[in-house]
């Protein structure tokens, strides 16, 4: 089983900054990929910004050139630095991680998320 531990939201003025933290723990073989996305009220969840191991990273138009996804590979961490932010970025963003995890000798692949996190942009 893989559990991924989101930290980092809170309130925020327009224009302001945070930074999101998500690590990832358990039977953890490999991590394809690590992202973030985000639900606001009544709205259905998005991508915002997404990692694979060895490609590109990809983010939502709506956050290109403000947001910037980044991971710690050795310490399975991916952070969200969010610049700019904006009153329509207020949501509850959750971690999201796929990969293989070994239990018992076995391997078996896992997309596991994060409770998430709430931020909120607002003066």
């Amino acid at each position: 089983q893989v559990h991924l531990v989101e930290s980092g939201g809170g309130l925020v003025q327009p224009g302001g900054s945070l930074r999101l933290s998500c690590e990832a723990s358990g039977n953890i073989f490999s991590i394809n990929v690590m992202g973030w996305y985000r639900q606001a009220p009544e709205k259905q969840r998005e991508l915002v910004a997404a990692s694979p191991s060895g490609g590109s990273t990809n983010y939502a138009d709506s956050v290109k050139g403000r947001f910037t996804i980044s991971r710690d590979n050795a310490k399975n961490l991916v952070y969200l630095q969010m610049n700019s932010l904006k009153p329509e970025d207020t949501a509850v963003y959750y971690c999201n991680a796929g990969g293989t995890a070994r239990s018992g000798g076995t391997y078996h692949p896992f997309n596991s998320w994060g409770q998430g996190t709430q931020v909120t942009v607002s003066s």
